[in-house]
């Protein structure tokens, strides 16, 4: 960009999403709610996906009533990929094509690794690497031939650092920020951008567990050198700045929202 055509555009305007239609993964609730609220504030239209109907309906009707655009509610298992493909084709019927996919479905299992059956261990990374992989699969490849769209996974501090009772979970999220690294290079050149986001502790229903217990709540708040677990609407400028031309040339990356925990 040369320096009169960088004079001419409006910093904010690069952050507008009128004409884009997205689709949220885990968006009937916590974070994903969050980010889908967001992207429709910017003027996209979204479809809210969980496993769960009620959820969905109930945020895509919330979003709809305080945006105005377009929200639809899909109730589909992410982790199978005739589900996903069913999810989809009700979303571009409906919406038209998706420009902006992110991947926010979770779930956790904690406990240790001798303990955990091996259904624990195929719930956690079929939700969380395995759904991914198969929603960028089913949208990717349509937005590179569109030239132009953003897929978001939403990774997390334990995709780069280990904690006891977290093995399916860390392995998943550490999968995550591999997988977004080669969707990124393999889509590079056709206007599709792939990158993580890397939450740390959120006051979630998946932290449940956590927020319940004294203990466990204040040694995790001492290794926040910012001294406070987020607040959910925290996550929503780092996933419209992601979805958004503002971030045109990153891709590959992973945005860590942790309150410096993997600084140190």
């Amino acid at each position: 960009m040369d320096k009169q055509l960088s004079l001419t555009v409006n910093a904010l305007d690069l952050f507008r999403l009128e004409g884009r239609r997205a689709v949220v993964t885990g968006g009937g609730r916590g974070l994903g709610e969050v980010m889908a609220t967001a992207l429709a504030q910017a003027g996209a239209d979204v479809a809210v996906v969980s496993r769960t109907l009620d959820d969905c309906r109930a945020t895509a009707e919330a979003i709809a009533g305080q945006t105005g655009r377009r929200a639809m509610a899909v109730a589909a298992d992410v982790t199978r990929a005739d589900e996903v493909e069913r999810m989809a084709s009700e979303v571009e019927q409906t919406l038209g094509p998706v420009d902006i996919l992110i991947n926010s479905a979770g779930v956790n299992v904690r406990g240790a690794a001798h303990e955990l059956a091996e259904s624990d261990w195929d719930l956690v990374v079929n939700v969380n690497l395995k759904a991914p992989f198969l929603c960028a699969r089913r949208f990717g490849p349509r937005m590179c031939e569109r030239g132009w769209g953003r897929i978001i996974n939403m990774g997390s501090i334990l995709s780069v650092i280990a904690m006891p009772g977290r093995a399916p979970y860390a392995s998943a999220k550490a999968g995550v920020v591999n997988l977004t690294r080669v969707l990124a290079l393999e889509w590079a050149n056709s206007g599709v951008t792939v990158n993580a986001i890397c939450p740390g502790p959120f006051a979630t229903e998946i932290n449940r567990p956590i927020l319940n217990d004294p203990a466990k709540y204040k040694a995790f708040v001492e290794k926040l050198p910012i001294g406070r677990w987020g607040e959910l609407h925290e996550i929503a400028g780092p996933a419209l700045f992601l979805a958004s031309d503002a971030a045109s040339f990153i891709t590959g990356s992973t945005l860590f929202v942790d309150g410096g925990w993997t600084a140190q």
